[in-house]
């Protein structure tokens, strides 16, 4: 067992939180960057997972067929300078949600973990014209302040959620820092590998990580939003409808009740139906 220093630990959670793969991505790059090694998974993960939900899959190693078995998985990272960090690459559970989610805390507690981070994505109804919408919150005033001057906007969600928020009040209660943070994607444009959502969060970390963005990742989001552009302008109705959310996300930042945002009333009755779908989902 590796003897860690109060490390932070960064969790992601996929499906619930990873659209665009976002928080895949984003723990991906940090383990690359401070040479993770891998810790340990799940002893029995069908304990928790549904696998007609997560399909096992059958990979080829040295001309042997093998079964790759969905399940969570722990990695650290040790730097003689700096902060020791944990990643966790959870799965939402379909059973045991409250077992499932006390493990992830006693493992936090066996490392002394000082901070607690759930990081993801999710769709909104956002134009991708304008700079990504990020929400989250800490009890902690430091990691507050630093989420504030990063452009986090504080999170006044209500409905339903992830069993494994379980987690995050518990380390809480437990006297961990804990955070969340969430970056908000265009609900119109599902990409398989959202690298503006990952960008946008690797900048939210590196000033706390002291690290930099991949160039190459920044390229490719740049790519992506060439792409995008090019899309929207040969379909008028695409174009009408961003520039609608355009109108809306402006009048959104100005958190002012007694401003609502002028829009058609067929698009205010499509943002409605979206935002029942969310809170159902």
């Amino acid at each position: 067992m590796p003897q860690l220093r109060e490390p932070h630990a960064l969790a992601m959670l996929h499906p619930w939180i990873d659209v665009g793969n976002v928080g895949t991505m984003l723990l991906s790059r940090l383990e690359g960057m401070f040479g993770a090694r891998q810790l340990g998974r799940m002893a029995r993960p069908g304990n928790f997972f549904d696998f007609t939900r997560y399909r096992p899959s059958i990979y080829y190693e040295n001309g042997n067929r093998k079964l790759a078995v969905p399940n969570a998985t722990v990695s650290y990272a040790q730097h003689q300078s700096g902060k020791d960090l944990l990643f966790l690459h959870l799965l939402e559970p379909h059973m045991l949600g409250e077992v499932y989610a006390n493990s992830i805390v006693r493992l936090l507690q066996l490392f002394n973990v000082k901070s607690y981070f759930l990081v993801g994505s999710m769709y909104d109804i956002v134009p991708h014209t304008r700079p990504l919408l990020v929400t989250g919150g800490s009890a902690t005033k430091q990691i507050s302040e630093h989420l504030a001057k990063t452009g986090v906007q504080s999170s006044n969600y209500q409905g339903p959620t992830t069993i494994t928020y379980l987690v995050t009040q518990k380390a809480a209660e437990l006297g961990m820092e804990s955070t969340s943070v969430i970056a908000h994607l265009p609900q119109y444009l599902p990409l398989e590998e959202d690298y503006s959502g990952l960008v946008k969060l690797m900048e939210v970390f590196s000033p706390i990580y002291d690290f930099s963005v991949d160039k190459r990742d920044v390229e490719k989001a740049e790519s992506q939003r060439s792409e995008t552009d090019l899309a929207v302008s040969r379909d008028p109705k695409l174009k009408a409808f961003v520039s609608q959310l355009e109108t809306y996300y402006e009048e959104r930042l100005k958190k002012q009740e007694d401003q609502k945002p002028r829009l058609s009333p067929t698009v205010e009755d499509f943002l409605k139906d979206i935002e029942n779908r969310f809170r159902q989902n």
